[in-house]
């Protein structure tokens, strides 16, 4: 890959070269689950990490590796020692986030995360990785940096956050998050899927890990389910003094130290050879093939949704029956100058909530009028969506967490999508109409 190729090149041909076999331009999908050995002393160097190559899908497919390396060049995540991507393909968002966390913090260990957070995560953080002796402590205004500092125990071992918050729509302040986070010896995790890194690179802000899920707009169609976690591969594990599980020896794998012999991208490969190893929560060839067809058209997709957004956002704050627009797109905004600098006026998201007068009745009917827009679980699909996440995507979290979350009774989320700009606007008007 030439590494002076701009976006739009890289999202086409970063991470693949024609077929060797058959010459084939497309990605061929290798819907394998195993691969032959030449004979045992090659398969027992693969086993022992002394040789890279394919051993079983699970862990690695040669499908799943352009689609690797494509996002590691569109993210700007590093290379690594061993020659394989700066990036990991997943089964889901939802398990790529979990594999980040687990690779950094294990039972009796603590991390700081964002209130502003999809409902999957706060759940994620608050429910379920307690049960594995993980504990999270939030932060109510992510803008508040000595609010972080002060969250920070001997125990913590990283910070997480949204770049632009579901469905709260702040813009996080990477640069300052992530100065505060390596000032304690703390790597900063940063979930960039609503943003994508076309309209932000964390990673080049200060960030340490990004995460994706995949099934939003990296796929952009609504047909697959998956996850990524990118390694910047600058932080310093041994420099930190807070991880041993990548400074002593593995024993899983005949006593392998990663940070001392691996270097930068270590986290990566960690998570590749052990977490995903372990947990298995790998995505199919034919899924990954989808995403490598949802890439090649991200910058052209993201373009008409920030045009498009932009007009709906616009259209709301100017609605009567609108109480109030979180979208930083709008000058109003409190984020509006953030996102402006870290997206170089490229667009705001495509992902605008809003609260309607009338509370959860009158946003209750102004779903069930809506004909374009479908009513789902989902975001980032070429088709306009819209939810009401009091009472599903944040329906776990009580009235306080809510709030915190930037989620009242009345708030509907859109994720707007590229149909004609008159088609959509002419359904929300069906909608408040019923409402």
């Amino acid at each position: 890959m030439n590494e002076n190729w701009g976006f739009e090149t890289k999202q086409i041909h970063a991470g693949q070269e024609p077929d060797p076999t058959t010459g084939s331009r497309t990605v061929p999908i290798y819907q394998t689950t195993s691969y032959v050995f030449r004979d045992t002393d090659h398969a027992a160097d693969l086993f022992a990490l002394a040789e890279v190559g394919n051993i079983y899908t699970r862990i690695m497919n040669p499908t799943q590796m352009v689609l690797e390396a494509r996002l590691q060049a569109l993210e700007s995540g590093t290379d690594t020692a061993i020659g394989i991507p700066g990036a990991l393909a997943v089964a889901s968002g939802q398990a790529a986030e979990t594999l980040a966390i687990l690779n950094l913090a294990e039972a009796g260990d603590h991390l700081v995360a964002s209130a502003s957070l999809y409902g999957g995560t706060y759940n994620l953080l608050h429910y379920t990785l307690p049960k594995m002796g993980i504990q999270t402590t939030f932060i109510d205004d992510p803008d508040d940096l000595d609010a972080w500092q002060s969250a920070v125990q001997p125990n913590t071992k990283l910070f997480y956050a949204e770049s632009i918050g579901n469905p709260r729509n702040d813009c996080l302040d990477i640069t300052g998050v992530s100065g505060v986070a390596h000032q304690c010896g703390l790597p900063l995790v940063v979930d960039n899927t609503v943003a994508t890194p076309y309209l932000i690179k964390p990673l080049e802000l200060g960030a340490d890990i990004v995460v994706h899920s995949m099934t939003k707009f990296i796929g952009g169609h609504g047909n697959s389910v998956g996850g990524v976690i990118i390694d910047g591969g600058n932080f310093d594990y041994g420099e930190s003094g807070r991880f041993s599980n990548f400074t002593e020896p593995d024993p899983s794998y005949h006593g392998l130290a990663y940070w001392p012999a691996l270097g930068n991208g270590s986290f990566i490969i960690k998570a590749r050879v052990q977490l995903l190893r372990d947990v298995g929560a790998a995505i199919s060839p034919q899924n990954a093939f989808y995403f490598l067809q949802g890439l090649e058209t991200l910058s052209l997709r993201m373009e008409r949704h920030f045009s498009n957004t932009q007009q709906v956002a616009e259209y709301l704050n100017a609605h009567p029956k609108v109480e109030a627009v979180q979208y930083s797109g709008l000058a109003d905004s409190p984020w509006h100058s953030r996102l402006s600098a870290f997206g170089q006026g490229r667009g705001y998201g495509s992902v605008p909530a809003f609260i309607i007068k009338g509370g959860v009745e009158a946003g209750k009917k102004f779903l069930n009028a809506l004909q374009l827009h479908s009513h789902v679980a989902n975001i980032g699909d070429v088709r306009s969506l819209a939810i009401h996440p009091a009472s599903t995507t944040h329906s776990q979290l009580t009235p306080e967490e809510q709030i915190k979350a930037g989620v009242v009774p009345g708030l509907v989320r859109l994720s707007v999508g590229l149909e004609t700009i008159s088609d959509i606007i002419e359904d929300l008007d069906r909608g408040f109409a019923a409402s």
